[in-house]
């Protein structure tokens, strides 16, 4: 698989894992508020930051790729410009050096 379609895919499943962790966590904040019982809000809490957490680092992961496919744009894009600039100096233009005056003394 290619980074670019790791990328495409990875970025709007942790997007929503963490909106979903959100949502879970507002729910366990009123499921507490209300008085329901602790195992029931505190087991939701723990899932709600399990979903977040892992949203988060599957959208870093997808960051990566992003940066990655950024980095192999650029370097395939000057190693183009240096690749013309060699192909477009022809051999038999050597530049010459002037020669020394006669005159002038080191």
């Amino acid at each position: 698989m290619s980074t670019r379609t790791k990328w495409m895919i990875l970025t709007p499943i942790g997007l929503i894992l963490f909106s979903f962790g959100l949502i879970n966590l507002t729910e366990a904040t009123y499921q507490r508020r209300t008085g329901q019982p602790t195992q029931v809000w505190v087991v939701l809490g723990i899932y709600s930051l399990v979903l977040i957490n892992s949203g988060l680092v599957i959208f870093g992961e997808a960051l990566r790729f992003r940066t990655m496919v950024n980095i192999r744009r650029e370097t395939r894009r000057s190693m183009r410009q240096i690749m013309r600039k060699v192909n477009t100096k022809s051999p038999g233009k050597a530049k010459s050096k002037k020669a020394k005056s006669p005159t002038k003394t080191d």
